[in-house]
């Protein structure tokens, strides 16, 4: 076995003091989202059709976008691993700029498409919903840019095991979206523009705090005052290999949601209700494996970085455990509470029959199947392997997920319930395919050199 360059140790309270922000950080997301929407809801129909369907382009960048820093901060925590720090911090510059220029390229062509982009995509929408999309549109898209800066930047503090950094942003951002859009809807009686103008607010906020604290020189991976930045194709290349599989892996899971979504939405207004209620609240039973999974990236990509592929092994070993343990705990509390949250929405019984019958479903299959089939492969991209885990959760997604999906749903007559039970057959598929990437050790040779 190969000598490490270092042992990389991280004690149980290091783990805590990393996972904990970004529990904290998930769960403040998933709330501003939910007081987000009963203020849109405010506005009126219109107003809630359009920001959806603008949101629908939207977040299916903000997540490339977000895959792709992630995917790139992993140079930098392996750098960091082998106490590189002059690579890391180069890694670190690089990565800002090339993600910040991408999005600044992706706004302006978004904006140079907007009529394509509302018109041809949306097909024919009413025109007070298309008015409201295209004031949103203007003024949502400019945002697009200081999301990926801070996406960058807060992928780049948590590689260094600094999540508190991005939960206290997160939190100032949060506070600025839901204060600006309680001030402008409620006070100042505006329409979507009082729900996009917060938004781009928050985000220039959080891309500029981001910005200022990289810039602390007792930081190991940080901006040096006055250092001119230099293009680095190598360093570069190096991101976009990492960063580009996890990138795609994203915008085709989430295409291929809105494939289901589609499906969904031919089964009437019961299913597509209770669709809705179903993922809201399975977005809740997410919360504590995809902090542990993103924490997961931070661990193994600075054990790998140090060729301590020993304790990368234990680390994931320990962390997939807690996953289980405090997830399990997690769900059954909220089944307990299941009753409770679905009444919350006031929907038919038939719809809410479905969303119980749903989560149910779901919460089970989740504590089984969900940590190797979504926290597992967070440790496969921490040590390099993202191209192994896009192809296998791509492949995954499309044929069972997609194919299964229209097959149970549509023509075995199992009607929405069906489009979940695809859903986890895609799980078991993928969750076996990382198991058996991971215990064949090949993701060993990954490491950034």
């Amino acid at each position: 076995m190969e000598k490490p360059y270092r042992e990389i140790t991280f004690t149980n309270k290091a783990l805590i003091t990393l996972i904990v922000p970004l529990v904290i950080e998930q769960f403040l997301n998933v709330a501003v989202g939910l007081a987000d929407s009963l203020m849109v809801a405010s506005v009126g129909e219109a107003a809630v059709s359009a920001v959806s369907l603008v949101d629908s382009i939207n977040m299916l960048l903000v997540f490339a976008l977000n895959a792709l820093a992630t995917g790139g901060a992993v140079i930098c925590g392996q750098f960091l691993g082998r106490r590189e720090l002059h690579r890391a911090r180069d890694a670190a510059q690089q990565l800002l700029v090339f993600v910040t220029l991408l999005a600044v390229g992706i706004t302006a062509l978004l904006y140079l498409c907007k009529y394509l982009v509302l018109h041809v995509l949306f097909g024919q929408i009413e025109e007070d919903v298309m008015a409201y999309a295209n004031t949103y549109f203007l003024i949502v898209e400019a945002s697009i840019p200081f999301m990926a800066l801070y996406s960058a930047g807060a992928a780049i503090f948590r590689v260094m095991g600094n999540s508190s950094v991005s939960m206290k942003i997160s939190l100032i951002m949060n506070a600025i979206n839901v204060g600006g859009n309680a001030l402008l809807i409620f006070g100042a009686g505006m329409g979507v523009e009082g729900v996009a103008i917060p938004t781009l607010a928050a985000r220039m906020v959080a891309a500029g705090a981001v910005l200022v604290l990289l810039r602390n020189p007792e930081l190991d991976i940080h901006l040096t005052k006055g250092k001119k930045y230099r293009y680095n194709p190598r360093t570069v290349g190096r991101i976009l290999r990492i960063g580009v599989p996890s990138s795609i892996e994203s915008s085709l899971f989430q295409l291929g949601k809105i494939l289901l979504l589609s499906l969904v939405s031919t089964f009437g207004t019961a299913s597509i209700a209770a669709n809705a209620i179903a993922n809201s609240v399975a977005v809740i039973h997410n919360l504590i494996g995809n902090s542990v999974g993103i924490a997961m990236i931070t661990v193994v990509s600075q054990c790998v970085g140090a060729h301590d592929f020993h304790h990368a092994r234990m680390y994931a070993g320990k962390l997939m455990k807690w996953t289980y343990i405090a997830s399990t705990v997690w769900i059954l509390f909220l089944f307990a509470l299941q009753p409770f949250i679905v009444g919350m929405y006031n929907v038919s019984e038939e719809a809410a029959r479905l969303a119980m019958i749903i989560l149910w479903l779901h919460g089970c299959c989740w504590i089984v199947l969900w940590p190797v089939s979504f926290t597992l492969p967070q440790a496969l991209k921490g040590a390099g392997d993202t191209s192994f885990v896009m192809i296998a959760a791509v492949a995954s997604m499309w044929i069972f997920r997609i194919f299964l999906g229209y097959l149970f749903a549509k023509y075995m007559g199992f009607g929405v319930i069906g489009t979940w039970l695809a859903m986890f057959a895609d799980w078991v598929f993928r969750g076996a395919l990382f198991i058996w990437r991971w215990k064949s050790g090949k993701w060993e040779s990954k490491f950034v050199r």
